[in-house]
């Protein structure tokens, strides 16, 4: 196959200096590169490690019709500022813009140790989350301008695999901490490393000021952000409406379908578009956003209902269902790292687009046939399978978009391409929250000595006789079997457009602006 090298990379004239990287000592740079992975582990780590907890949460404010939104309200506010925190980064410098969004994480994970029911907790993720998209968005774009494309797709390895990594752990260390400490521990073990990140971001990463002139595009950021909201509210419309043509719904997906169209004009209008449209004209972003999104939906949408799944339908304990993640994370480990070292080598990277979907959309597929009476042997390489699918992926979509984007727009591309990922994981979440909600409100018989078996936490499941346990386990494992064909289908659709990548390389030295 002929490799297309230039069909997606902008054109530049020559004898332009090229992009110089932000800092050229090697040992600050990693010092530096560390630290911002140690920013992004403690901001996707706590969207992860709420999973193993929520159900001893649920058992402590009840109301489980809402188990789906503390991950929800997470994931649909920081997708929707990614694009704003992508462009500021463009526009301000990134120092800053990533100084102040470690800064509203921090305090938003105070809020959360603090909540006092379900409803004030929903609302402090969202804070948490005006933090956390943003610190997604900016750690890319910055090493878009530690390294050049080349050395990036190593470096991007990393900073997936610390991405992933945490996803994995999260749910493991959600359970130990919840089991040892109490589910609280899990938001205020941020604060301190919050601080600890911030002052090191303080001295030792400098300042780029940029040459263009600061013009937000606030009315195109928040058009786009009621985009996003409107496909997250109305896949979650079944639950909160009875049904994905209720009158409310419909007019959620009109307020979407008002705002696409409202986001594309503002957009063809501004100087600075918090999205510039021309990135939609490159065939490989437009096929890489449909990948990235599909890797959210089965990467990260699937984290709480796997540690849902693990415990009530398998009855396992929170610590028991954590330790159940950790084949996942070695998987995503393995795939990650050799995947970006292969890339960084050859820089090719369809072959591994393609085996990410496809090996990430049979993994899944088989949970269908996982019940309680399946060996661990079984299991295991199971998850382990999962986790490997989706590290060989994981870093393919940022790396092909900022490759084939213009580098006065990176931060625009990767904040796309990460919005994208995420979106992708919040519709997926609010999909999966829907299929288990009508699975356990179909049931309608009783269990002798239970009056709300939903309002039980796995530490009081494990109480109850084992005929009750047992049927526990049924009602939850039937409940969560159909989400795992539903994202099967998803997986199969990233499989799809995978196929249909150009055989594009990754350039060897930084693009102009």
């Amino acid at each position: 196959m002929t490799a297309d090298t230039l069909s997606d990379t902008p054109s530049e004239p020559r004898g332009e200096p090229r992009h110089a990287p932000l800092i050229t000592d090697k040992r600050l740079r990693l010092f530096v590169f560390l630290t911002l992975m140690t920013a992004v582990f403690m901001a996707m780590i706590d969207n992860q490690i709420v999973s193993t907890a929520l159900p001893t949460i649920v058992g402590e404010f009840g109301h489980l019709e809402r188990f789906s939104w503390v991950g929800s309200a997470y994931l649909l506010t920081s997708s929707a500022v990614m694009p704003l925190y992508g462009k500021l980064g463009d526009l301000f410098g990134r120092k800053y813009v990533m100084m102040a969004t470690i800064f509203i994480f921090t305090l938003g994970s105070v809020v959360c140790g603090l909540a006092v029911s379900m409803n004030t907790l929903i609302a402090a993720r969202v804070l948490q989350a005006l933090g956390g998209g943003g610190i997604m968005v900016t750690i890319f774009s910055i090493n878009a301008d530690l390294f050049e494309p080349r050395e990036r797709a190593r470096y991007q390895s990393y900073s997936s695999l610390v991405l992933m990594l945490s996803g994995a752990i999260g749910p493991t260390l959600g359970g130990l901490m919840t089991d040892l400490f109490g589910w609280r521990s899990i938001f205020l073990v941020n604060v301190p490393i919050g601080i600890l990140v911030l002052v090191a971001l303080a001295f030792l990463l400098p300042y780029k000021r940029p040459e263009r002139k600061p013009k937000v595009d606030f009315l195109g950021a928040f058009l786009l952000a009621g985009a996003i909201a409107s496909v997250v509210l109305w896949a979650d419309s079944s639950e909160l409406f009875g049904s994905l043509i209720a009158p409310q719904s419909l007019m959620i997906v009109a307020l979407g379908i008002a705002c696409v169209f409202g986001w594309i004009a503002v957009e063809k209008r501004v100087e600075e578009p918090v999205v510039p449209l021309g990135l939609f004209r490159s065939p490989t972003i437009r096929l890489l956003l449909v990948i990235t999104m599909v890797s959210g939906c089965l990467g990260i949408g699937l984290v709480n209902y796997f540690a849902l799944f693990f415990q009530t339908g398998l009855g396992m304990t929170p610590s028991m269902a954590g330790l159940l993640f950790i084949p996942i994370t070695v998987g995503i480990a393995a795939g990650s790292l050799n995947a970006g070292k292969i890339m960084s080598r050859t820089g090719y990277y369809k072959i591994f687009s393609i085996l990410s979907t496809g090996v990430t959309t049979l993994a899944t597929a088989m949970f269908f046939f996982v019940d309680a009476q399946t060996s661990l042997y079984l299991l295991l390489p199971l998850c382990f399978i999962h986790g490997l699918g989706v590290g060989v992926g994981q870093q393919v979509p940022v790396l092909g978009v900022q490759n084939a984007a213009p580098h006065r727009d990176v931060g625009a591309a990767t904040g796309a391409t990460t919005l994208t990922r995420i979106g992708g994981a919040s519709i997926g979440i609010s999909i999966y929250g829907a299929i288990v909600s009508s699975g356990i409100s179909n049931f309608s018989g009783s269990i002798p000595g239970v009056e709300n078996f939903e309002k039980l936490t796995p530490a009081q499941i494990g109480t109850l006789p084992v005929d009750a346990q047992h049927q526990i386990s049924q009602i939850y494992a039937a409940a969560c079997h159909p989400l795992f064909l539903a994202a099967a289908f998803l997986g199969f659709i990233g499989f799809v457009a995978a196929l249909s990548l150009k055989n594009v390389q990754l350039g060897t030295q930084y693009q102009r602006d």
